[in-house]
């Protein structure tokens, strides 16, 4: 689960002394060779873990050294008492930042909300930064937002995230993943949240297909797209819900000189968008549309048993209400839309900033909007759908930074849907899935849509 925040049963001060020797133990298990470890602590109560932190290092026969500014405004109580405790433990106390140091744990301001640093915190971010030494955050990396993982323009880039208490959603959605580095957590045995504001996406077990099947068991996919010079799109949709599972993969393309067959996926079948039987099967519509598609999306809307809007037909429909009212009226019957930020903003009538600032709540308002599920793509993928706890997909990297993986996404979400599937299910499994098998490429070869599809 991940709640940005958690009330313990604690009181405050056994919290911090909790969180600062799980903080210590970590900060040995992590660089267990480090002698110097450099503090910086901040004049909240991130700073007091980081001050309790630093009293076991000292009584371990570690080096802390600490660096803080002393303030008109004094230190909340607990921190304040931290901050004593390691004073008295002989914890070196210093101004500036150790000319050399083997560990770095950012103590600084934590789930604190965002501003922009001012001297010396940006001096001290900057050579956090700088990689001397590995470095761990505490909760939250500095300038990193909990709840929706947006940053301040200068922010810390942490080898290690130790969490506390609860995991935050903003660690693993926009900037948060780049900012947090590895993502420890520790609840300090204190019972989890009995609310969440979202989960993190699993893969749940694979069911087994059973002997007494066939083709028809697992479901027909109709991909409708692919305008002139666009077909590659429609294409890679389809050849992503032929390995993802469907017993039948159609493909309706919108170029006027359409393929008749694939020699290199000879399985695909080629027909008409007119021709397709909309209402038994699973439409997959939009990968490389382009404006072609609008004239189908009446019918699409209107006949399509399952749904997934992908790409030109997400663009086209920001664009015209008679065809958002059509989207509305499909509720009840299974529909995904898969938008990269700039086309949510585009259905939501916002900017792709405003998107990005708040990806879980765009996700789901754009998800109760439409009364369908929303698979809002990016760092961090969010899946949403009304009346549900969304999801945040921990799976995939930098590596499906490239055309045509998009639409690998929404074939492989169609073959989920085929079946008959729940959509939010479908969908959560399909976003595990096409991540995963970036995680486990071979970082020396590239990762290209045509190959994502192929390896699923």
């Amino acid at each position: 689960m991940l709640e940005g925040s958690a009330a313990g049963s604690l009181p405050p001060h056994a919290l911090m002394q909790r969180a600062g020797l799980a903080l210590a133990r970590f900060a040995l298990a992590t660089a267990p060779h480090a002698q110097i470890i450099w503090i910086p602590c901040g004049p909240g109560n991130n700073g007091g873990d980081g001050y309790e932190a630093a009293k076991h290092l000292k009584q371990w026969g570690k080096h802390p050294v600490v660096t803080s500014l002393v303030s008109t405004t004094p230190l909340p109580a607990d921190a304040a008492a931290a901050r004593q405790g390691a004073v008295n433990a002989g914890v070196a106390f210093a101004d500036r930042v150790p000319d050399a140091y083997d560990l770095c744990i950012d103590a600084l301001f934590g789930i604190g909300s965002l501003r922009n640093f001012e001297e010396p915190y940006a001096t001290w971010i900057d050579r956090i930064n700088a990689k001397q030494a590995p470095v761990i955050a505490v909760d939250v990396p500095s300038g990193l937002d909990a709840e929706t993982g947006t940053a301040s323009a200068l922010h810390v880039k942490a080898d290690f995230t130790l969490s506390l208490l609860t995991l935050k959603p903003g660690l693993f959605t926009a900037a948060g993943r780049d900012a947090c580095g590895e993502i420890w957590f520790n609840s300090l045995d204190i019972p989890e949240p009995a609310t969440a504001c979202a989960q993190l996406n699993t893969l749940p077990i694979p069911a087994t297909r059973a002997h007494n099947t066939h083709k028809g068991t697992y479901g027909d996919v109709g991909v409708i797209g692919g305008a002139c010079g666009m077909t590659g799109a429609a294409l890679l949709a389809a050849k992503a819900a032929l390995h993802g599972g469907a017993g039948r993969i159609y493909v309706g393309l919108l170029d006027p000189e359409p393929l008749q067959l694939n020699p290199c996926q000879p399985e695909l079948m080629f027909r008409a968008p007119t021709a397709l039987a909309y209402e038994s099967m699973s439409v997959v519509a939009g990968c490389g549309g382009g404006p072609s598609i609008r004239a189908y999306l009446p019918d699409i809307l209107d006949r399509s048993a399952r749904l997934v809007l992908d790409a030109d037909a997400l663009n086209i429909i920001a664009e015209d209400a008679s065809l958002q009212n059509r989207l509305v009226l499909r509720k009840g019957r299974p529909t995904i839309l898969t938008p990269h930020p700039l086309e949510a903003a585009r259905l939501m009538g916002l900017s792709s900033t405003d998107v990005q600032a708040n990806r879980l709540k765009a996700a789901q308002s754009l998800a109760d909007q439409f009364a369908c599920t929303v698979v809002l793509k990016g760092s961090g993928t969010v899946i949403a759908a009304p009346n549900t706890c969304p999801r945040i997909n921990p799976t995939g990297n930098a590596r499906l930074a490239t055309a045509g993986t998009g639409d690998v996404l929404a074939g492989l979400i169609g073959a989920g849907l085929a079946t008959g599937g729940d959509a939010f299910q479908a969908a959560c499994t399909a976003v595990f899935r096409h991540g995963q098998v970036a995680d486990r490429w071979n970082a020396a070869t590239t990762l290209t849509a045509q190959r994502l599809a192929q390896a699923l």
